[in-house]
């Protein structure tokens, strides 16, 4: 014990080296539309590979850095300007820069004492996000993910109604009512099995063509909910659809709220950066008439993951009151500083990760216009791909979007004209998956697909990332049209 268990010296040259590794296979690489976007192994093969098995003895410091260079190499490259897979993309210097310094400090921003730059941070961010929504006062939370954001809103909502369930559990309370559109999110009936409110008492309300919910079909599923018995308790409206990127209309959906009384919630993990632009935050109009707020950042900001705001308007201390046990050996009251600092208490978790400073250095760096001009670019190159696939012959929208979701399907020469057979249908929704297959296995580009409703396989085309220009989406198009021609 009279010398360091850890070889500092090495550890710091180890260290030097893997940074190195990390600039060139993980960040200029991943942005070089000359690399491929994935390099394709199927399971087996990439275990030999990677040598996955734990020995008793260690790897020397060579084995370990190509270890790092296989990692990197041999996983899906998100930065890359072809990546349109998911509803995060891209790679931002100066938010990586921020996660850099998250993983190095290595501390729960729960307590002022261990975290008091990152605290104060938190704080910060989560005033300017509520500004945004129109709140002037209020709370909030950084949590793992929108899925857990909205799960807390259900909590917060129930608590509220009724604050025994918190110590007497759902025993004693009447069978809850829970609404969202046939659009939202999956969290919504997993957070109902969580807090054993129950999925058959989450009810899905119908949406239009282009999948917002219809208010007045809200109303009648309260009608219906109260006169079985149930009592209505939390409306998740939805701004920015996960599949066709529809925004709910708020202000008609808050006054059925308030007709009832009940808790609004606003899932706006994906749409809620338009607020941050003047040209398209009107998709969000009423979103201030809200009780709470979901927004992921590391969506459409390119924060990166994850990075998700728990919004409230409350300013009573609602969230304290629903989550707090104050634990001693960490919310002490005697300290010597300010302990309403000490907000880890509002939160289910007890360590968390520090979320906002990626957020906060990003911001710093570019400022709330440059934020804005980022959900503009990424709006405008939506844009373009919509005229492109207009244009072109063999593509089809399946709806007119209305943000940055652009879904489309492809038809193959060999099915044009055949629109009135019965098999056609059938034919085209593998369509999407064998050209998909095509492009992971060529790594070219990646994208994803799904069936909605009756509707079979289509494209859903998602550009968050800035670094995308017109030649990538006319490639994006060009690519398709080539994997799929002869199918």
């Amino acid at each position: 014990l009279d010398d360091p268990g850890l070889d500092i010296a090495a550890g710091e040259e180890f260290l030097q080296e893997v940074f190195q590794i990390l600039l060139e296979e993980g960040v200029r690489k991943s942005m070089d539309v000359t690399q491929k976007v994935c390099d394709w192994k199927e399971p087996q093969e990439l275990r030999e590979l990677l040598d996955l098995e734990l020995r008793s003895d260690g790897e020397g410091r060579e084995r370990l850095l190509q270890r790092c260079r296989d990692v990197l190499r041999l996983s899906v490259r998100t930065g890359h300007p072809r990546f349109f897979n998911q509803l995060f993309s891209g790679l931002d210097h100066h938010a990586l820069a921020g996660r850099f310094l998250t993983e190095t400090l290595n501390t729960s921003p729960y307590t002022y004492e261990v975290a008091p730059v990152l605290v104060l941070m938190e704080e910060q961010v989560l005033a300017k996000l509520r500004e945004l929504v129109g709140w002037s006062s209020g709370d909030g939370i950084f949590a793992p993910g929108g899925s857990m954001s909205n799960m807390l809103a259900m909590n917060v909502a129930r608590f509220q109604r009724f604050p025994e369930s918190r110590s007497r559990g759902n025993w004693d309370l009447p069978r809850l009512g829970l609404f969202a559109s046939q659009e939202s999110h999956y969290s919504i009936l997993k957070g109902a099995a969580l807090l054993g409110i129950g999925t058959d008492n989450v009810h899905l309300v119908r949406t239009d063509e282009r999948g917002k919910m219809i208010p007045e079909e809200l109303e009648k599923e309260i009608q219906r909910v109260k006169a079985e018995g149930s009592e209505p308790l939390f409306v998740c409206a939805t701004s920015g659809t996960t599949v066709l990127g529809a925004f709910d209309p708020l202000d008609a959906i808050a006054d059925v709220c308030a007709r009832h009384g009940l808790w609004l919630h606003v899932d706006a993990a994906w749409g809620g950066s338009a607020l941050l632009s003047p040209q398209l935050r009107h998709l969000l109009a009423g979103i201030h008439r809200a009780d709470s707020v979901t927004w992921n950042p590391h969506k459409l900001l390119m924060v990166g993951l994850q990075c998700s705001a728990f919004l409230l308007r409350d300013s009573s201390g609602l969230l304290q009151r629903c989550h707090g046990v104050g634990a001693s050996y960490l919310f002490q009251r005697d300290k010597f500083y300010d302990v309403s600092l000490d907000t880890g208490d509002k939160s289910p978790q007890c360590g968390r990760r520090a979320d906002g400073l990626k957020l906060w250095i990003l911001w710093k760096a570019v400022g709330t216009w440059g934020l804005g001009q980022r959900v503009e670019r990424a709006f405008a190159a939506t844009r373009y791909l919509l005229e492109q696939v207009k244009r072109r012959e063999g593509f089809q929208l399946v709806t007119e979007p209305e943000f940055i979701n652009l879904c489309f399907w492809f038809i193959p020469p060999s099915l044009r004209g055949q629109e009135s057979s019965p098999e056609f249908w059938d034919k085209l929704g593998k369509v999407a998956p064998a050209i998909k297959e095509k492009m992971i296995r060529r790594g070219s580009m990646m994208v994803g697909y799904q069936p909605h409703g009756s509707r079979v396989n289509f494209f859903r085309q998602i550009i968050t990332n800035p670094a995308v220009t017109r030649q990538d989406l006319d490639f994006f198009l060009d690519e398709i049209q080539e994997l799929g021609w002869d199918l």
